[in-house]
């Protein structure tokens, strides 16, 4: 049987998606995927029975978060994988997790979604008693900023800076713990920090230094002011970056595909070569990826093989480095403070994604419950870059050169996530290789303190940052992002095997695995596999091994165990804060870079599911001191990737992307290399006359 042509691959796999999503059009349409996120129409009935219930009747209520509350693991598996058509799957609950404030406390709500979407009803009710507070909401800090103009300390100590009201802007800041009360007592409140704009889009880099209100969200007013010290604003001048304020653009280019989108989409249900997946979204997550299985081409006909039940980015944690008095506590939880679904906007066609991009949707829950349609949040696109996914060339004929090259091919889910001054760009890029990559990439606006000094010269003492400007100090800090990944590798019980890299003397005895030649030295592997969650921390930096998750229930023709391993590419930084300061203490599982845990569906947030002024009781370093069995077990692998940031004079104003992740590889998962069944695409001479090498 003639091999498929690469560049046939599109057409070949629309054409027998399309039949699938044929099919199973009627039944997704009518009822959705158990893991859909809630549609515009599910929140309003959650509202509704929310508002209704008298097991919260204090008023004003206010939504923080509104989530799918997904179905049991098994369940949720029997329905993608037990085999039967669609419409004879069962009909599975749908139930909606909310967060909500009222009459002072945090709420936790489940409630109950009727199939229709149309109605619901409160199944249980807890009051949270314990440290942290839900996600601010949007409306909250946008209330917040107002306050400051009408504050007269604040509006005098302006004056006296020399600024025009009319030009300030102000932003809500966590002000995270240093050991004061906690749970009923605290107070739910947070810092504002106001900077100049006037002429440029860019405030962030025109701080009021030395100001600091706090603000009583609950109460809504200001109820603390310091105005400590003062420093020159910075100029605006060199500091904007829209288009019109900086250079000419490049010439544009195109993603051409003559045959079509070679992915299907089928509501939230992604089918591309020899992937499938599902495409969740959730206002504090953003994009969750589910249920992403492989085709084996060399296993029966249409076996779809099981890589992961579930991923999201759990957490965001940026602690700067700067212990004043208008720094120290800024040390961000970004998705449990500020909610990165919450601070995605919508993508820019042909810019945040290319031409060939097809979008989903995103909506979430106001402070007031109501749903807030959410367009274009998450891209999908395949990406022709140039790469080689395989190729050989054998000179070793005497009479022929033989050269076999595939080009890499990769299909894209991005979301883009801009929580105040930086932008996150969040990529998963699966590979026909059976590969998934991860890919943060760090761009936006650098947070710069105001200072003195306006040459590198003058700084006799830490300034705790980098001189990039006249008055301009940014600040050292990190960035360490957390992904939960429930694996299930070929099934669900897997267990975390480290290959360690380790030397060994040739003793000359092949007993001990030497040989009576000149070579003194090798490398072996030891295989350790991890019984306990203590056994399954690493730190990648710490000795060479290879890190793997592998189901101990299936072995290849070779005898081999079937798994995925982890590789490191880039942003591999563990914190180095003391183990006592308070911030680390809230996110110390970025002390190392790989942590395994037995799955728990309660277990999803690494900084805890009320993770404002959080104290780190709830986090998954606590749940790993009960130092639980893993091994072939149901295991969630947990990675951060971690970056130290020096800030540089070419970050600013904008700063150039930098990107960092990490790889989920096959390791004997397939019996060979899976992308042996691509053909070669035919090759095509270039009719342009740009070339400017000799052709010979």
């Amino acid at each position: 049987m003639a091999q498929m042509s690469h560049h046939m691959l599109p057409v070949l796999v629309a054409a027998v998606l399309s039949i699938t999503a044929a099919a199973s059009a009627a039944s997704s349409h009518s009822h959705p995927h158990p893991l859909d996120p809630l549609t515009p129409d599910e929140i309003t009935a959650v509202r509704a029975a929310v508002l209704a219930s008298p097991r919260v009747p204090a008023r004003p209520l206010t939504f923080h978060y509104v989530g799918l509350d997904e179905p049991d693991k098994p369940d949720v598996l029997a329905y993608a994988y037990g085999g039967s058509g669609s419409s004879s799957r069962p009909l599975l609950p749908r139930r909606a997790l909310v967060i909500a404030r009222a009459g002072g406390q945090s709420h936790e709500l489940r409630v109950s979604v009727a199939s229709n979407g149309t109605s619901a009803a409160v199944l249980s009710h807890a009051v949270h008693s314990g440290a942290g507070f839900p996600v601010l909401t949007l409306e909250e800090q946008f209330a917040a900023v107002a306050l400051p103009q009408a504050y007269p300390p604040f509006v005098e100590s302006v004056r006296r800076r020399g600024v025009d009201m009319d030009d300030v802007l102000c932003a809500v800041f966590p002000v995270g713990w240093f050991g004061g009360r906690a749970g009923t007592t605290a107070k739910r409140v947070a810092k504002m920090l106001c900077f100049v704009a006037g002429p440029t889009a860019n405030f962030y880099a025109r701080p009021i230094e030395g100001i600091t209100m706090v603000v009583d969200l609950d109460a809504m007013a200001i109820v603390g002011y310091r105005d400590r010290v003062t420093y020159p604003v910075p100029k605006a001048e060199g500091t904007d970056y829209r288009a019109g304020k900086t250079g000419p653009p490049l010439a544009p280019g195109v993603a051409v595909q003559p045959e079509g989108r070679g992915f299907h989409i089928d509501g939230h249900v992604v089918r591309w070569a020899n992937w499938e997946f599902h495409v969740g979204f959730d206002m504090r997550a953003g994009t969750v990826i589910s249920l992403a299985s492989v085709h084996d081409h060399d296993a029966d006909a249409g076996t779809r093989r099981r890589v992961l039940y579930r991923g999201f980015v759990s957490e965001i944690f940026v602690p700067y480095m700067d212990p004043v008095e208008e720094w120290y506590y800024r040390t961000f939880l970004d998705a449990g403070e500020y909610g990165l679904g919450l601070w995605a906007f919508p993508l820019q066609p042909g810019a945040d994604c290319p031409a060939n991009a097809a979008y989903l949707d995103g909506s979430y829950a106001g402070q007031d419950g109501k749903p807030v349609g959410g367009e274009n949040r998450i891209c999908v696109f395949e990406r022709y870059a140039g790469d080689v996914a395989w190729r050989h060339t054998e000179a070793g004929f005497p009479d022929r050169l033989i050269t076999e090259v595939r080009p890499d091919v990769t299909l894209v889910v991005r979301m883009v996530v801009s929580p105040g001054n930086y932008d996150y760009i969040l990529d998963w890029e699966f590979k026909t290789s059976g590969s998934i990559k991860f890919v943060v990439s760090l761009t936006g606006l650098l947070e710069v303190k105001g200072t003195s000094y306006t040459h590198a010269d003058e700084i006799t003492v830490d300034a705790h940052g980098s001189l990039v400007s006249e008055n301009t100090i940014a600040v050292y800090h990190d960035h360490y992002v957390t992904y939960h990944l429930d694996l299930d590798i070929d099934g669900t019980n897997n267990s975390f095997v480290k290959n360690i890299i380790t030397a060994k003397r040739n003793t000359g005895d092949p007993a001990t695995g030497g040989a009576g030649t000149p070579r003194r030295s090798y490398w072996t592997v030891r295989r350790e596999v991890a019984e306990t969650e203590a056994d399954g921390q690493a730190d990648v930096n710490a000795a060479p091994a290879d890190l793997l998750l592998v189901n101990p229930g299936k072995k290849t023709r070779m005898g081999n165990e079937v798994g995925y391993r982890l590789i490191p590419s880039g942003a591999t930084a563990a914190s180095v804060l003391a183990d006592d300061d308070y911030p680390q203490r809230r996110a110390s599982y970025t002390k190392k870079q790989v942590w395994v845990t037995p799955y728990s569906k309660s277990e999803k947030w690494a900084s805890g599911l009320f993770a404002d002024q959080s104290t780190g009781a709830d986090s998954l370093t606590a749940w790993s001191r009960r130092n639980r069995g893993i091994r072939d077990q149901d295991i969630v692998l947990w990675y951060t990737l971690g970056l130290h940031h020096i800030p540089y004079q070419e970050d600013f104003p904008v700063m150039p992307t930098l990107s960092g992740g990490f790889e989920l590889r096959p390791s004997n998962f397939f019996e060979r290399n899976p992308i042996l069944k691509i053909g070669r695409p035919p090759i095509r001479s270039s009719a342009s006359g740009n070339c400017s090498c000799d052709a010979r």
